[in-house]
Order: structure tokens, then C-alpha cells, then sequence
């Protein structure tokens, strides 16, 4: 199973990234678990999952994230602002599955 948090400001507006995404998932035959948070449970919540993505707005985390998460061996990735918004959750999962090889 893949494990994927997506971080965003307050955790909201991800929420519909996660939907699309899951989709994709289950479409595709794929099992995960894919939650949206905010910024402050980055550190509880890391441990739980094998990536980070970010919401294009937080994008400034990136690098005390990436710092964080490379002590656990884990990876933080923004995500494409473009796919983003148009909510391209297949692009988004598949991305982040090559991303994890």
C-alpha cells in the first residue's frame, strides 16, 4: 500500500486533490492511503506515510520539510501548480508513484 500526505495551510483545500486522487487509485487497481493536513501536523503525521506532497501555496516549506523528512528517508515534492488546480488527481498519483519508484 502507498502511503501519501498532502500538506496545504489548513489542510482544506487538498481535501479535493485526495478525492481525485483516491480515484485514480482505486481505478487503477492501486491501494493507498492518502490524507490532506495542515502545516502544523507535518511532524506528527510524516512518520505514518512514505511522501509529502504540498499544495502549490506552501510551497515556501519545501525546504524545512525536505530537511525533516530526508532524517526519516522520506521525500517532499510540491505539487505541480498546474495539476493542482485543475485537480488532476491521476497526474498527481502517477507523478508521485514514479516519484517513489
Amino acid at each position: 500500500m502507498v502511503k501519501i500526505l498532502l500538506c496545504c495551510a489548513a489542510g482544506m483545500s487538498t481535501s479535493m486533490v485526495v478525492k481525485k486522487m483516491e480515484q485514480a487509485a482505486k481505478s487503477q487497481g492501486i491501494e493507498a492511503d492518502i490524507q490532506a493536513v495542515g502545516l502544523d501536523e507535518f511532524e506528527n503525521m510524516l512518520p505514518k506515510f512514505d511522501i509529502c506532497l504540498l499544495g502549490p501555496q506552501v510551497k515556501y516549506k519545501e525546504a524545512d520539510f525536505s530537511a525533516s523528512a530526508a532524517k526519516q528517508d522520506k521525500k517532499v515534492k510540491v505539487i505541480n501548480s498546474m495539476d493542482y488546480g485543475m485537480m488532476n488527481g491521476e497526474k498527481i498519483l502517477n507523478d508521485t508513484l514514479v516519484e517513489l519508484g
